[in-house]
């Protein structure tokens, strides 16, 4: 039972995430936001949100602060081999060939963000004089970090911002601006709440399966949750918008990462940095390589796939996400 409702999860999302790409590519166009803008607000905030209810609820409701952070960082890693998946889909080119090089902002500050979170891990069981009250000094500064990076990228973007290329679908002419923002809150709203359910399934895996917190949040529930960026950039990539598709992915992994300073605002039992295992290095520090590596697939002069399937960092970026992953279910396992 338990796993079956662990698949209508999916279901919830997957079918609230199909819906989101075309509506955030009509606000896209017809404001002027901007495709790098609308991936990492619009959509970033969308699909991003079962990780950050999930994360909210796992240590609310569940008490389950590893389960909170594995779902978060996990995320990330996933996250980033989504455009090794949108690389392999994406015909003729790599994929990062053909976004814009402001990407590389998103990617650096995402992985700025990560290299925080690792010291913060390392250093909570070494310094606890780096605690203010019981929240984590790494905690305040993800969330500054996080401001900055945001406030960067709009400025960048704004000056920067070229015309809307067409893309291949209709552009929802017949819909009201109204009816766009309505539809797309109604799957903001379904995603928000499997999200919520996402957490207690967590936990009655963790007591059904004997696993450790870590490895169900970043593995299992950092998938599920991570199937909005999944369904919603491969929707984008289909429509021609690569550029709002990356943008979702690596604005996703900002947020992420920054939730985890209110959630230690949220966990009054003390630091979340402290509560958490140190197995989370694992994912975080194979995350903060794999954010490297898409800024050098970004900045590299043009390149070509490898027998015209994939490019030269998505077998890496697979690979990264598969060692971290086996890591951490070593490390909670033993």
């Amino acid at each position: 039972m338990i796993w079956l409702k662990f698949a209508l999860c999916v279901a919830i999302i997957l079918f609230a995430g199909t819906h989101l790409t075309q509506y955030a590519d009509v606000i896209a166009e017809r404001t002027g936001l901007g495709r790098i803008r609308a991936g990492l607000v619009l959509l970033a905030l969308v699909t991003a949100m079962p990780e950050i209810v999930t994360g909210f609820s796992s240590v609310l409701l569940v008490d389950l602060p590893d389960l909170s952070a594995g779902t978060l960082v996990g995320s990330c890693s996933f996250n980033l081999a989504i455009l090794a998946v949108l690389d392999i889909l994406h015909k003729h080119t790599p994929v990062l060939t053909v976004v814009s090089s402001r990407q590389v902002l998103l990617a650096g500050w995402g992985a700025l963000l990560l290299a925080t979170t690792v010291g913060g891990i390392i250093l909570a069981g070494q310094l606890p004089s780096l605690f203010a009250g019981w929240i984590s000094i790494a905690s305040i500064i993800v969330v500054v970090l996080y401001m900055i990076g945001v406030k960067q990228i709009f400025v960048s973007d704004y000056e920067h911002q070229l015309p809307l290329e067409p893309v291949t679908v209709l552009a929802h002419d017949d819909i009201s601006m109204r009816g766009v923002y309505f539809r797309f809150a109604l799957a903001a709203a379904g995603v928000v709440g499997a999200g919520i359910w996402l957490s207690f399934i967590g936990d009655a895996i963790v007591v059904a399966t004997g696993w450790h917190a870590s490895f169900v949040g970043s593995l299992f529930l950092a998938i599920t949750t991570s199937m909005p960026e999944l369904v919603v950039a491969i929707s984008a990539l289909r429509i021609g918008a690569v550029d709002m598709a990356v943008a979702d992915v690596l604005g996703a992994n900002m947020l992420d990462i920054a939730m985890l300073g209110p959630i230690d605002v949220a966990y009054l039992r003390g630091s979340l940095f402290s509560a958490v295992a140190s197995y989370h290095i694992f994912t975080a520090s194979a995350a903060l390589i794999m954010s490297l590596l898409v800024i050098a697939g970004i900045k590299l002069p043009r390149q070509h796939k490898i027998y015209g399937v994939a490019s030269w960092y998505t077998p890496v970026l697979l690979a990264l996400f598969v060692i971290g992953s086996y890591l951490l279910f070593q490390a909670s396992s033993g």
